[in-house]
């Protein structure tokens, strides 16, 4: 969850400056210290947008995994499937 929150705050405020704590226990960031007048977001309103973008990344088609299978199988691919090729 701490992923997402850490995500989430700048996603609702681009401009805010903060610092905050780790709870390991709980997978959650704890003690935020807003700095520089930053206007407080709360943890309510921090965990929903944590939740939305976490739906978001986890509806995105798995597009390596499918490059993977159409060059196994011979078919041609996407250029988003293509973009993800390393070489």
């Amino acid at each position: 969850m701490i992923q997402w929150q850490s995500l989430a705050i700048p996603a609702i405020n681009p401009e805010a400056s903060y610092v905050f704590d780790i709870d390991e226990e709980n997978n959650t960031i704890t003690n935020i210290v807003w700095k520089h007048g930053t206007t407080p977001i709360s943890m309510e309103d921090i965990n929903a947008k944590a939740e939305e973008l976490k739906a978001i990344e986890e509806a995105k088609p798995d597009v390596k995994g499918s490059a993977k299978a159409k060059l196994i199988a011979g078919e041609a691919l996407t250029e988003e499937e293509a973009n993800t090729i390393v070489l």
